[in-house]
């Protein structure tokens, strides 16, 4: 067909063209729309040519419908263009045809073009349809997906199978019993039936005991088995849970130890920051200002002279509020009270207050509590807030107790703010006790009255007495205390607690009246009030308290029969009478007070111009930055040390501490062989040995002493170099720096082990390769015997006494011992001189030979004087031996190498130093390494730790950096703090006037 179209006929019949389109122009009006012609020129051959499209024209019916313009000629149009055409085909209009049979041909086509696609147009519809209907269906069908966890997978059915398999097996195997095995069973049943019938009740209540003889006896008569099947299953159940349990345990601990440490290191940080920067005020004289209320700028002067000590007996006369009284008499209580919150542990019937507690009262917004030397707020709204609170208030003062002891004078600084809540300073101390239990320590009674006494004696101090409503008073003892301090009552106020239990317990009014009016006890006060502080719930709130309080004074007996007053009732009046109080105790007191410090200043610094006129003014903080600084320079003057001065220092230490082992244990035992193959054997095994065990160990130690002696010897030669700007008083520092990093720095474990091969390895390789080698360990040699014979004759002379030029010249004689000793050194000489070789100890024969020679000649001497002469004269020949060898050596590098018998040099005995010489050379290189590597940074940080931990510990700095000039300016520096703070406190509370 396409040959056809393309050949005579041309690519398109214009003829049959012309014809549909006037028989369409007859059949129907036809409004003309639009037609397009599009046509790409080009040439046949080429490919990008295009076929023309032909848009064709719409018709509209006179009733309105729109139809095609082509529908009579689409069954001939649309197959020939889409179909038959290819894109490359251009309509030729010169070569008209009479197409009809290709017309008819081609309408047959479409037709069924056209058929094919409603049948595929279908098709597609109706899967659409199917698919729409599908998912309308699925809506209400129920997921089914659930299963999946329930319906377990093939694999695991497979698995559950194979028991199955087995199970069936095992039952296959399984043969019945006998006939007549039940007629066995018979008597076991009757004896059974006996016991139920003549048995007692206690018997059969006690049947499934597993201790009872039932168990025992009867139950294996009836074929039951008296323990259970389970106990196993349940111990080892039991025990899993238990390991899990531990495991969880140990993991709770392990994260609570790394955030406790990471806590501490930011509080370490924390302080350094902050001692950084007090430094940094004190040298530039520039302070941070920050608003301060007036109570915590008084505080703030309470906690420095809490430590102060001078020597020109300023004491601290300020104000504060002293809580003191009887043990459980509610002291705790009233403070709570009066702070509106519980802050403080109870106790029941014990001593919960083991140390002074300074509390800072101030109103705030926020009701809050806090630490001096903290920064966590604890919030007092809160129960778990609070609960922490009062834990890390016991923590403290159990911290603070020394042991052996049950009170301690450590003083407890805190501050609580909130609405309502009066300014003042309250100190809480202990309770006075009558009696000492058995758990305390023997002098707590006294001690508890010298403490408190010591906050009383304070002239400024504002007593608060409590005591117990609901006791006799009779029993009171911190009545006397206090009417022993303040005879006049003019800082006294006296508060009865429990008076809700009085009033109940009391049949006469009268004596809570003369109580309050201070008729009763034999002190003083400037006012009386009775305070409710509980309902005997100690989980009860403040509110719930002070409710109960102001309804318990209202509708309370002694009110309203006038035993009463109403300003002498309530907490509330209680805390607005001590804040007026102490206000006004401070106002009077706060100038004086800073004139005595001024005039304490003035003496001090008179002191210190006369007797340190050319010292620098440093406190102690101040001289242990500056000592910090020195030896972390020190420290670091380690890395200048050169490679090969590390080496030369590891190799002299290593030679003297293994020299006398190598020649004791090694050399001296081998070279008693007859023959060289013994010889070298004897040493492979006694080096093979030396090298496994000793040696390595031996080489840390060395490189740990190396160390820090030579961190030792920096810092003695940085002191010999500056002399001049040296301050004795950091030796002692120092050398206690130095002591804590020995005692702290270890070495690194695996360095040992790699030591040791290593060595191994080396005292394995007998090979000298070159003369240079060979000269190298005979001058080793030959210095190591050199030096041996020097040390063996020292000692020989101090045996033997002075000789004869040292006597004329030094006025010295031989004693009876060296006389016995030379005689017998002779005696052993002449054994020695027919012999070349001797073995290193005498023979039994020889000792009584020598020993009754000398008795001939009348010197008496034992067995043990003999052999200890004997080792010395023997090295000294040994060793004289083994030089000459070495000497007729140093030419023998030719005959070892090419081994000539029969050369007459024995040179042996020069490889083995060479071995030695090698492994020292090596193990000096390894250590070398290490330090420069890995330990001298590990002892910086440990130098470090030190010293931080020395700057913690106060009591240490004080015995480590003494002395008058230390302790002058220590205490020059609180002074003036004392006078800035009180200046301060005055200039603000002025403007507050």
């Amino acid at each position: 067909m396409l040959k056809i179209l393309q050949g005579r006929f041309g690519p398109y019949c214009q003829l049959c063209v012309r014809r549909v389109a006037d028989g369409t122009r007859k059949a129907e009006n036809t409004r003309q729309l639009a037609v397009s012609r599009r046509t790409l020129t080009g040439s046949l051959n080429a490919h990008a040519s295009k076929t023309n499209l032909l848009i064709l024209q719409r018709t509209v019916r006179a009733q309105g419908c729109l139809k095609n313009m082509h529908i009579r000629t689409q069954r001939i149009e649309k197959p020939l263009l889409r179909i038959i055409l290819g894109p490359q085909l251009v309509v030729c209009t010169q070569q008209v045809r009479h197409m009809g049979g290709l017309s008819r041909a081609l309408g047959t086509v479409g037709r069924f073009l056209r058929v094919r696609y409603l049948i595929f147009t279908g098709a597609i519809g109706g899967g659409v349809a199917a698919n729409q209907t599908y998912e309308s269906w699925k809506q209400h069908i129920p997921d089914m997906k659930w299963l999946k966890h329930y319906i377990p997978e093939p694999e695991t059915l497979d698995k559950m199978a194979v028991p199955f398999r087995q199970a069936r097996e095992l039952v296959n195997r399984i043969h019945l019993p006998e006939k007549g095995w039940l007629g066995e069973k018979f008597p076991k049943m009757k004896d059974m039936s006996d016991w139920l019938s003549h048995g007692s009740n206690k018997e059969l209540g006690s049947i499934f005991s597993d201790d009872s003889e039932t168990t025992k006896s009867v139950l294996p008569k009836i074929g039951i088995s008296p323990f259970s099947r389970d106990d196993g299953t349940k111990g080892s159940t039991m025990s899993d849970d238990r390991a899990r349990q531990d495991s969880m345990n140990e993991e709770i601990l392990k994260m609570q130890t790394k955030y406790q440490k990471e806590v501490d290191r930011l509080e370490k940080e924390n302080r350094d920051l902050r001692k950084q920067l007090n430094l940094m005020e004190q040298k530039t004289g520039r302070k941070r200002k920050m608003n301060k209320s007036l109570i915590d700028m008084y505080s703030e002067i309470l906690d420095v002279l809490t430590d102060f000590d001078s020597s020109y007996n300023t004491q601290d006369h300020l104000p504060r509020v002293v809580v003191v009284g009887d043990q459980s008499a509610g002291k705790t209580s009233v403070l709570e009270m009066i702070a509106r919150a519980r802050i403080f542990p109870r106790g029941s019937g014990e001593m919960m207050t083991r140390s002074p507690v300074k509390v800072t009262l101030s109103e705030g917004p926020y009701h809050v509590a806090q630490f001096k030397d903290s920064t966590r707020e604890f919030d007092l709204t809160k129960e778990e807030d609070t609960e922490a609170l009062r834990k890390e208030v016991e923590h403290r003062m159990k911290k603070s107790v020394k042991g052996g002891q049950t009170v301690s004078t450590e003083c407890i600084s805190m501050s609580v703010k909130g609405p309502g809540i009066q300014r003042m300073v309250l100190v809480d101390l202990p309770g006075i006790i009558s009696t000492e239990t058995t758990v305390m320590a023997p002098d707590t009674k006294e001690g508890i009255k010298r403490l408190v006494k010591s906050y009383m004696e304070n002239p400024n101090a504002i007593i608060l007495c409590i005591q117990d409503g609901s006791l006799d008073a009779e029993r009171s003892n911190v009545t006397d205390v206090v009417s022993q301090i303040d005879p006049s009552g003019k800082r006294t106020i006296f508060v009865l607690t429990k008076v809700d239990l009085a009033e109940s317990n009391l049949y006469n009014p009268n004596r809570i009246k003369s109580i309050l009016d201070g008729e009763l006890f034999p002190m003083k006060a400037l006012g009386y009030f009775a305070v409710v502080t509980g309902k005997g719930n100690s989980n009860d709130s403040i509110d719930t308290i002070r409710k109960y309080e102001n309804e318990f004074f209202q509708k309370s007996k002694l009110l309203q029969d006038g035993a009463l007053k109403v300003t002498q009732t309530n907490t509330n009046n209680l805390s607005m009478a001590v804040s007026e109080l102490f206000w006004k105790m401070v106002k009077e007191n706060i100038e004086q007070q800073t004139d005595a410090f001024k005039a304490t200043r003035y003496n001090l610094e008179t002191e210190w111009k006369n007797n340190f006129p050319r010292l620098r003014e440093l406190d102690r903080d101040e001289l242990f930055e500056k000592a910090k600084g020195e030896i972390l320079d020190e420290v670091i003057s380690l890395g200048a040390v050169s490679p090969k001065q590390w080496e030369i220092m590891f190799r002299k230490k290593l030679w003297e501490r293994t020299a006398t082992h190598m020649f004791e244990n090694i050399y001296l035992p081998a070279a008693q062989a007859e023959t060289v193959g013994e010889f070298n054997t004897m040493v492979d095994i006694k080096l093979s040995e030396w090298a496994y065990h000793a040696l390595p160990k031996k080489s840390v130690e060395v490189g740990w002493d190396v160390l820090h002696q030579e961190f030792s010897h920096l810092a003695d030669k940085d002191k010999k170099k500056n002399a001049s700007e040296h301050d004795e008083v950091f030796n002692r520092l120092k050398l206690a720096v130095i002591e804590g990093s020995k005692s702290t720095h270890n070495w690194e474990s695996k360095a040992e082990e790699s030591l040791r091969v290593m060595q191994r390895n080396t005292l394995e390789d007998r090979a000298v390769q070159d003369k240079q080698q060979w000269d190298t360990s005979v001058n080793f040699m030959e210095e190591a015997l050199k030096e041996q014979l020097e040390k063996n004759e020292v000692t020989l002379r101090e045996l033997t006494g002075p000789g004869s030029w040292e006597q004329w010249r030094h006025w010295t004689y031989r004693t009876p011992e060296h006389k016995n000793r030379i005689a017998t050194r002779n005696e052993l000489e002449r054994i020695l001189k027919p012999q070349n070789k001797h073995r290193p100890t005498l023979s039994q024969d020889e000792l009584t030979t020598v020993k009754q020679t000398l008795q001939s000649q009348g010197i008496e001497v034992d067995a043990e004087f003999i052999k200890q002469t004997w080792y010395h004269v023997f090295r000294e020949k040994f060793i004289k031996r083994a030089l000459q060898q070495c000497s007729d050596c140093k030419k023998g590098f030719y005959y070892y190498q090419h081994n000539v018998p029969n050369s007459g040099l024995e040179c042996h005995e020069v490889v083995l130093f060479w071995r030695i010489h090698r492994m020292l050379e090596m193990t000096s290189n390894a250590l070398r390494q290490q330090v420069m590597n890995n330990e001298a940074r590990r002892l910086e940080r440990i130098i470090k730790d030190v010293l931080d931990d020395f700057s913690e510990d106060t009591d240490r700095l004080k015995k480590l950096l003494t002395g008058r000039p230390v302790d002058l300016a220590e205490e020059l520096k609180k002074v003036r703090q004392i006078q800035e703070k009180l200046e301060e406190f005055i200039e603000a509370l002025n403007r507050e006037k």
